[in-house]
């Protein structure tokens, strides 16, 4: 049996439990006897899927998005062909997607878009004996290897641009996406620019008919495999190339120039965008092969893309995304991303007051 002093104290703390625990609805006694019936906790979620191209800078965002607001952001990375798909079929709130819609597309599948975030494709390589950096790919040599027609790492076209590289004769492992990829659409678009036989055998899309390879599921599946096979290349976002420690090669700029894969050359190539928020920010090439010797030839924008008719998710969405401007550059930019410049940040909150919630 329960004494006065424990039933007390029983009614005291029993209703607080059952609130902060999120059970919904419960009942406790007031002085007077009257029942009152405590308050439902309901916690805001927003659903979000797409690219795995941004997704470690999402996942930050969202997580210090929750500690600030108490607003729970939820993205899969399942590939950008995925994202588009769910956001198309209205599953989820916001969909991801390193391929920009056209302003056509984007009317078929009653979406809107602007960006979010920029960042870079690399090629990165397993090389024992050879540093990050070290190894010099020109534009044919990377088409060649794509295309699996250099089959050995001391070969003399590889060897021809690394005269001071001791490249040892390990069999080449070419590592590329196995789904629908934003990621593969950017590399091969890129690839389709500076290699005429790419252009005409392969073509470019989210998913391609790769030449020669093996397939691994996002930018997370292809680091792991190159990471743990010796003599393999690939392409990943910058970010999982940092993350993971991984080497990447110089690659061509536009004007030819040998560049590394730097936040300077990033935000050079970034600093040549012409956006604009009438055709929803649409890119026909991205940011892939910015003019200028110093820009990084794989630099690459990844957008968000809405519901039109979801008006009042859509302004949950945007809150994040304008919450993640304000208070998330430095996030970004740790994690090897190039945050938006500022006058694009405005223009796309213009486009959120003018168009998608208006």
């Amino acid at each position: 049996m329960l004494n006065g002093k424990e039933k007390k104290l029983l009614a005291i703390t029993l209703p607080v439990f059952i609130f902060s625990g999120c059970f919904g609805g419960g009942e406790k006694k007031t002085e007077e006897g009257k029942v009152e019936q405590t308050k439902r906790e309901t916690k805001v979620k927003i659903n979000g899927a797409g690219a795995t191209f941004p997704y470690p800078v999402y996942v930050n965002w969202a997580k210090d998005y929750e500690k600030a607001t108490g607003v729970k952001v939820n993205y899969q990375g399942i590939g950008s062909g995925g994202g588009i798909r769910q956001v198309t079929e209205r599953t989820v709130d916001f969909g991801g997607s390193d391929k920009m819609l056209s302003p056509q597309e984007l009317d078929k599948r009653k979406l809107y878009q602007f960006p979010a975030i920029i960042g870079s494709i690399v090629v990165v390589y397993n090389l024992p004996g050879v540093g990050d950096t070290e190894l010099k790919l020109s534009n044919k040599t990377v088409c060649d290897l794509f295309m699996g027609k250099i089959k050995y790492w001391d070969n003399n076209e590889i060897k021809k641009d690394n005269p001071n590289v001791k490249l040892p004769h390990q069999r080449i492992t070419v590592v590329h996406r196995s789904e629908g990829s934003g990621t593969t659409w950017n590399f091969s678009y890129w690839l389709s620019n500076i290699c005429p036989e790419w252009k005409n055998k392969v073509g470019y899309g989210k998913v391609v008919n790769w030449p020669t390879g093996i397939g691994a599921k996002g930018n997370a599946g292809v680091t792991n495999y190159v990471k743990q096979t010796p003599g393999a290349i690939g392409y990943v976002e910058y970010a999982y190339k940092l993350q993971n420690h991984l080497s990447a090669a110089q690659l061509q700029s536009k004007d030819g120039n040998f560049v590394k894969p730097t936040e300077e050359s990033f935000k050079a190539a970034a600093a040549h965008a012409k956006w604009s928020k009438e055709d929803h920010f649409y890119l026909k090439g991205n940011l892939i092969l910015q003019p200028g010797k110093d820009s990084w030839p794989l630099t690459a924008t990844s957008v968000i893309l809405l519901p039109r008719e979801k008006k009042d998710r859509n302004k949950l969405v945007t809150d994040f995304f304008d919450w993640a401007f304000k208070n998330g550059d430095g996030v970004a930019a740790k994690l090897g991303y190039i945050p938006l410049p500022e006058n694009v940040k405005t223009e796309i909150k213009n486009y959120w007051k003018e168009v998608v919630l208006k």
